[in-house]
C-alpha cells in the first residue's frame, strides 16, 4: 500500500526539497503551506508521516504537534520536525510533544530519506 506523507513547511524552497527527497522514495505526498492548511487536508486521506517547520504563520508546527496528539484520529503519526530553530530547549519541546525526530535546516536530502526511512520502519501506524 502506497505511504501519504504531509510536508508542512511555509517555505516553498524547502518544500521542493522535502517533496525531491520523498518523491526518491517512491512515497506520495500532500503539500500544506502553513499548519492551518495542514489542518484542513489532515481529514482527507490517510497519512503515514508527517514533516513539519515549526515557525509558519497561522498554525505554528509546535501547536500542530500538539492538536495531533491530543485526537484520537491523529496521535499516532509520526512526525518529523524540520527547523531553522537550533535551540536545544526548541528540540526538546519538540521532542517532548511527540516528535520522532528533529532536523535542522538547511537539511540535506540524502538525510532526509535516511531520517524518513527509520522513522516509516519503526512506526507503528496501521491504516
Amino acid at each position: 500500500m502506497q505511504k501519504n506523507v504531509l510536508i508542512i513547511d511555509d517555505s516553498f524552497t524547502t518544500r521542493r526539497i522535502l517533496s525531491t527527497a520523498i518523491k526518491s522514495l517512491k512515497l506520495h505526498y500532500e503539500e500544506a503551506k502553513d499548519g492551518f492548511e495542514a489542518l484542513q487536508k489532515l481529514p482527507t486521506k490517510h497519512f503515514d508521516l508527517i514533516l513539519l517547520d515549526i515557525n509558519m504563520p497561522h498554525i505554528n508546527g509546535l501547536e500542530f504537534i500538539q492538536y495531533c496528539k491530543n485526537s484520537q484520529l491523529y496521535k499516532n503519526i509520526p512526525i518529523i520536525i524540520i527547523s531553522t530553530e537550533d535551540s536545544e530547549e526548541d528540540k526538546k519541546k519538540g521532542l517532548s510533544l511527540g516528535a520522532q525526530a528533529y532536523l535542522m535546516k538547511p537539511v540535506q536530502p540524502d538525510q532526509i530519506v535516511e531520517t524518513v526511512k527509520r522513522v516509516l520502519a519503526h512506526s507503528t501506524l496501521t491504516p
